[in-house]
Protein backbone atom coordinates (compact mmCIF):
# COMPACT_ATOMS: atom_id res chain seq x y z
CA UNK A 1 0.00 0.00 0.00
CA UNK A 2 1.19 3.27 -0.96
CA UNK A 3 2.82 5.53 2.02
CA UNK A 4 0.67 8.93 2.22
CA UNK A 5 3.72 11.63 2.08
CA UNK A 6 3.50 13.55 4.84
CA UNK A 7 3.50 17.35 4.68
CA UNK A 8 4.46 19.59 7.58
CA UNK A 9 3.23 23.30 6.91
CA UNK A 10 4.10 26.34 9.01
CA UNK A 11 1.94 29.66 8.61
CA UNK A 12 0.96 32.26 11.13
CA UNK A 13 -2.11 33.58 9.39
CA UNK A 14 -4.68 31.39 10.64
CA UNK A 15 -7.20 31.66 7.83
CA UNK A 16 -4.11 30.53 5.02
CA UNK A 17 -3.31 27.78 6.84
CA UNK A 18 -6.69 26.36 6.69
CA UNK A 19 -7.01 27.26 3.10
CA UNK A 20 -3.54 25.30 2.43
CA UNK A 21 -4.24 22.72 4.96
CA UNK A 22 -7.80 21.74 3.51
CA UNK A 23 -6.28 21.94 -0.12
CA UNK A 24 -3.19 19.15 1.05
CA UNK A 25 -5.99 17.35 2.68
CA UNK A 26 -8.09 16.76 -0.14
CA UNK A 27 -5.28 16.55 -2.65
CA UNK A 28 -4.10 13.00 -0.42
CA UNK A 29 -1.81 14.48 1.57
CA UNK A 30 -1.41 14.48 5.18
CA UNK A 31 -0.83 17.59 6.70
CA UNK A 32 0.56 18.91 10.21
CA UNK A 33 1.11 22.74 11.18
CA UNK A 34 2.52 24.58 13.35
CA UNK A 35 1.54 28.51 13.68
CA UNK A 36 5.01 30.03 14.52
CA UNK A 37 8.78 29.28 14.14
CA UNK A 38 9.38 27.69 17.48
CA UNK A 39 6.62 25.11 17.31
CA UNK A 40 7.76 24.51 13.93
CA UNK A 41 11.38 24.29 14.07
CA UNK A 42 10.41 21.66 16.93
CA UNK A 43 7.94 19.48 14.46
CA UNK A 44 10.50 19.74 11.61
CA UNK A 45 13.37 18.23 14.04
CA UNK A 46 10.72 15.14 15.20
CA UNK A 47 11.11 13.47 12.09
CA UNK A 48 8.65 11.71 9.50
CA UNK A 49 7.90 14.59 7.38
CA UNK A 50 8.31 14.00 3.60
CA UNK A 51 8.11 18.14 2.93
CA UNK A 52 7.97 21.55 5.38
CA UNK A 53 5.99 24.16 3.73
CA UNK A 54 7.68 26.79 5.96
CA UNK A 55 6.18 30.83 5.85
CA UNK A 56 9.51 32.86 5.98
CA UNK A 57 7.54 36.10 8.30
CA UNK A 58 6.87 33.91 11.66
CA UNK A 59 6.40 35.02 15.26
CA UNK A 60 8.84 33.88 17.53
CA UNK A 61 11.51 33.18 14.99
CA UNK A 62 11.69 33.38 11.28
CA UNK A 63 11.43 31.04 8.65
CA UNK A 64 15.29 31.71 7.50
CA UNK A 65 16.23 30.88 11.15
CA UNK A 66 13.83 27.96 11.36
CA UNK A 67 15.66 26.90 7.79
CA UNK A 68 19.17 27.22 9.04
CA UNK A 69 18.57 25.84 12.52
CA UNK A 70 16.86 22.73 11.23
CA UNK A 71 19.68 22.08 8.32
CA UNK A 72 22.61 22.44 10.94
CA UNK A 73 20.63 19.79 13.14
CA UNK A 74 20.15 17.46 9.84
CA UNK A 75 16.91 17.76 8.95
CA UNK A 76 17.15 17.06 5.48
CA UNK A 77 13.45 16.80 4.42
CA UNK A 78 12.78 19.15 1.39
CA UNK A 79 11.96 22.69 2.13
CA UNK A 80 9.58 24.84 0.53
CA UNK A 81 9.38 28.42 1.72
CA UNK A 82 7.00 30.80 1.53
CA UNK A 83 7.63 34.45 0.94
CA UNK A 84 5.65 37.95 0.75
CA UNK A 85 9.18 39.52 -0.10
CA UNK A 86 9.74 39.89 -3.97
CA UNK A 87 14.12 41.11 -3.80
CA UNK A 88 16.19 38.26 -5.12
CA UNK A 89 17.88 38.58 -2.44
CA UNK A 90 16.03 37.10 -0.19
CA UNK A 91 15.32 34.21 -2.15
CA UNK A 92 19.04 33.38 -2.39
CA UNK A 93 19.47 33.70 1.30
CA UNK A 94 16.56 31.22 1.55
CA UNK A 95 18.26 28.60 -0.94
CA UNK A 96 21.88 29.34 0.73
CA UNK A 97 20.00 28.49 4.09
CA UNK A 98 19.37 25.01 2.90
CA UNK A 99 15.90 25.97 1.36
CA UNK A 100 15.41 23.83 -1.24
CA UNK A 101 12.53 26.08 -3.36
CA UNK A 102 10.36 29.30 -2.57
CA UNK A 103 6.93 30.46 -3.91
CA UNK A 104 6.22 34.13 -4.00
CA UNK A 105 2.73 35.38 -1.95
CA UNK A 106 0.09 35.64 -3.28
CA UNK A 107 0.59 32.84 -5.38
CA UNK A 108 -1.64 30.57 -7.11
CA UNK A 109 -3.15 27.05 -5.39
CA UNK A 110 -1.94 25.18 -8.70
CA UNK A 111 1.18 26.38 -9.01
CA UNK A 112 1.89 25.17 -5.44
CA UNK A 113 0.41 21.78 -5.90
CA UNK A 114 2.68 21.40 -8.83
CA UNK A 115 5.88 22.73 -6.74
CA UNK A 116 5.07 20.35 -3.96
CA UNK A 117 4.40 16.98 -6.31
CA UNK A 118 7.97 18.34 -8.13
CA UNK A 119 9.35 17.95 -4.89
CA UNK A 120 8.11 15.15 -3.43
CA UNK A 121 9.08 12.67 -7.10
CA UNK A 122 12.43 13.83 -6.10
CA UNK A 123 12.54 13.11 -2.82
CA UNK A 124 11.80 9.25 -1.48
CA UNK A 125 8.67 9.25 1.25
CA UNK A 126 11.13 9.82 4.54
CA UNK A 127 11.38 6.76 7.00
CA UNK A 128 8.91 7.66 10.10
CA UNK A 129 10.54 8.67 13.37
CA UNK A 130 11.05 5.86 14.88
CA UNK A 131 12.39 3.83 12.14
CA UNK A 132 16.85 3.96 11.06
CA UNK A 133 19.02 2.13 9.48
CA UNK A 134 21.57 -0.09 10.41
CA UNK A 135 24.46 -2.30 8.50
CA UNK A 136 27.50 -3.88 9.79
CA UNK A 137 26.58 -2.90 13.09
CA UNK A 138 26.29 0.49 12.42
CA UNK A 139 22.99 2.20 12.72
CA UNK A 140 21.51 5.30 11.88
CA UNK A 141 18.79 6.78 13.94
CA UNK A 142 16.74 9.15 11.29
CA UNK A 143 14.69 10.58 14.33
CA UNK A 144 17.94 11.20 16.67
CA UNK A 145 20.47 12.64 13.96
CA UNK A 146 22.55 10.17 15.93
CA UNK A 147 24.77 7.37 14.16
CA UNK A 148 26.45 4.36 16.23
CA UNK A 149 28.50 1.30 15.98
CA UNK A 150 27.84 -1.31 18.40
CA UNK A 151 25.84 1.04 20.73
CA UNK A 152 28.89 3.42 20.54
CA UNK A 153 28.48 6.96 19.24
CA UNK A 154 29.76 8.25 15.88
CA UNK A 155 30.69 11.47 16.04
CA UNK A 156 29.04 13.59 12.73
CA UNK A 157 28.91 16.66 11.68
CA UNK A 158 25.54 18.02 10.53
CA UNK A 159 26.72 17.99 7.22
CA UNK A 160 28.05 14.49 7.42
CA UNK A 161 24.75 13.07 9.00
CA UNK A 162 22.85 14.31 6.01
CA UNK A 163 25.07 13.16 3.44
CA UNK A 164 24.72 9.56 4.93
CA UNK A 165 20.92 10.08 5.15
CA UNK A 166 20.87 10.59 1.45
CA UNK A 167 23.06 7.71 0.93
CA UNK A 168 20.86 5.59 2.74
CA UNK A 169 17.33 6.72 1.60
CA UNK A 170 19.12 6.16 -1.93
CA UNK A 171 20.61 3.06 -1.50
CA UNK A 172 21.46 1.05 -4.57
CA UNK A 173 21.31 4.58 -6.76
CA UNK A 174 24.11 6.21 -8.56
CA UNK A 175 24.47 9.46 -7.08
CA UNK A 176 25.90 12.36 -8.95
CA UNK A 177 28.07 14.45 -7.19
CA UNK A 178 25.77 17.47 -8.67
CA UNK A 179 22.73 16.03 -7.24
CA UNK A 180 24.37 15.66 -3.86
CA UNK A 181 25.36 19.24 -4.10
CA UNK A 182 21.83 19.88 -4.72
CA UNK A 183 20.03 17.70 -2.90
CA UNK A 184 22.09 17.80 0.15
CA UNK A 185 23.92 20.91 0.29
CA UNK A 186 20.67 22.60 -0.77
CA UNK A 187 21.49 24.71 -3.44
CA UNK A 188 23.47 24.59 -6.99
CA UNK A 189 26.35 27.23 -6.05
CA UNK A 190 29.30 25.42 -4.13
CA UNK A 191 32.39 26.34 -5.89
CA UNK A 192 33.29 22.98 -6.87
CA UNK A 193 31.66 19.25 -6.84
CA UNK A 194 35.41 18.41 -4.85
CA UNK A 195 33.11 19.37 -1.73
CA UNK A 196 31.56 15.63 -1.87
CA UNK A 197 34.73 14.43 -2.48
CA UNK A 198 36.39 15.52 0.71
CA UNK A 199 33.04 14.94 2.83
CA UNK A 200 32.77 11.71 1.49
CA UNK A 201 36.53 11.00 2.59
CA UNK A 202 35.32 11.74 5.86
CA UNK A 203 32.17 9.81 6.02
CA UNK A 204 34.30 7.18 4.72
CA UNK A 205 36.73 8.01 7.70
CA UNK A 206 33.95 7.07 10.23
CA UNK A 207 31.70 4.31 9.18
CA UNK A 208 33.88 2.00 6.54
CA UNK A 209 35.82 -0.97 8.44
CA UNK A 210 38.69 -0.30 6.09
CA UNK A 211 38.36 3.39 4.44
CA UNK A 212 41.07 3.01 1.93
CA UNK A 213 38.83 -0.06 0.70
CA UNK A 214 35.52 0.98 1.36
CA UNK A 215 32.50 -1.67 1.65
CA UNK A 216 29.58 0.55 1.44
CA UNK A 217 30.09 4.03 0.30
CA UNK A 218 31.06 3.16 -3.30
CA UNK A 219 32.85 5.07 -6.38
CA UNK A 220 31.28 4.39 -9.78
CA UNK A 221 33.98 5.89 -11.83
CA UNK A 222 33.39 8.86 -14.07
CA UNK A 223 29.79 9.21 -12.46
CA UNK A 224 29.64 9.81 -8.77
CA UNK A 225 29.11 7.37 -5.78
CA UNK A 226 26.62 4.83 -4.97
CA UNK A 227 25.26 3.17 -1.11
CA UNK A 228 25.71 -0.31 -1.20
CA UNK A 229 24.74 -1.24 2.39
Amino acid sequence: MPTTPRVLLVEDEAGLRLTLSDRLGSEGYSVETASDGESGLARATSGGYDLIVLDVMLPKMNGFDVCREARQRGVTTPILMLTARGQVVDKVVGLKLGADDYVTKPFEMMELLARIEAKLRRAPLTPHPSEGFQFDGVRVDFRRAEVTREGEPIDLSAREFQLLKYFVEHRGATLTREELLNEVWGYNSMPSTRTVDVHVAWLRQKIEPNPRHPQYILTVHGMGYKFAG
